[in-house]
């Protein structure tokens, strides 16, 4: 008797699920964005690429900010980014 998914040796015809932020090798959640989307009546369809895409930007906005506050608090010899540093990072360039 065999029992459902054993595969006796063989390999396995499942396929691994993989999330849409592994596939696109993002860190920012590109269906948290979706259902933000849907849930606050912004838009009633959205194509994958569309969130893809707007994931990946939000996502080098971030870092791009992060950098010149991090930057900023070195040049002050801070170890901490606080919001006023993100301020003065922003006003710099």
């Amino acid at each position: 008797m065999t029992g459902k998914g054993k595969t006796f040796g063989f390999v396995s015809t499942k396929k691994k699920s993989h999330s849409r932020n592994n596939k696109a090798r993002l860190e920012f959640p590109v269906g948290y964005i979706a259902q933000f989307l849907k849930v606050e009546k912004y838009v009633k369809h959205v194509g994958a690429n569309a969130l893809v895409f707007l994931a990946a930007m939000l996502e080098y906005l971030a870092a791009e900010v992060l950098e010149l506050a991090g930057n900023t608090a070195r040049g002050n010899k801070k170890t901490s980014i606080i919001p006023r540093r993100i301020q003065l990072a922003d006003s710099a360039n």
